[in-house]
């Protein structure tokens, strides 16, 4: 589902941050191949795929247990790991990456491989202001939890409706009301 991408790096490495630091600052449309100290000696079955939109990481796959996802950056194992980063054409990763059940949130990656809450969060960053339309639903959210007024309106709703739905199943002695 992935076509063959132009190899950029390959190394054996001990910390994972190094590698998606370097597909963040390149701005990567493309995947790394991660193998842990298991798998060095060639066993193509469990290897992870991790992809990238514009160096934000978009999708994770495991081939050992053919699982996407967070549940996919569990199975990739312990350290240290071959890493491969390749570039592809950001077209050629749109069918992988409507795959919603293999969608990562942007900082996962680095926290869950690299223990790097920074480079995280920076990911997260990019992420937000990158991809628009695909950003983490929390920007949306935590603007809305900014407008108090809103906020306010919607609690005084809830307030009413539960009074009211009180009142019609006589339930305003219970509450304290009546």
């Amino acid at each position: 589902m992935i076509p063959e991408g132009e190899l950029l790096r390959s190394r054996v490495v001990t910390d994972l941050a190094p590698a998606l630091e370097d597909a963040l600052d390149r701005r990567l449309d493309g995947y790394a191949v991660l193998a842990p100290r298991d798998v060095l000696l060639d066993d193509a079955d469990d290897r992870g795929v991790l992809t990238f939109e514009g160096g934000v990481p978009a999708l994770a796959y495991h081939a050992g247990t053919d699982r996407g996802g967070p549940p996919a950056l569990a199975d990739v194992g312990a350290g240290p790991y071959r890493v491969e980063l390749y570039a592809v054409d950001a077209a050629a990763l749109d069918v992988p990456h409507d795959a919603d059940a293999l969608r990562v949130p942007a900082g996962m990656p680095a926290e869950r491989l690299a223990g790097d809450a920074a480079l995280a969060e920076r990911t997260r960053a990019a992420a937000s202001t990158d991809r628009a339309g695909n950003a983490d639903d929390r920007g949306a959210l935590e603007a809305f939890l900014e407008d108090e007024a809103a906020v306010a309106e919607i609690r005084e709703s809830a307030r009413e409706e539960a009074e009211r739905r009180a009142a019609e199943w006589d339930f305003e002695d219970a509450i304290g009301r009546g």
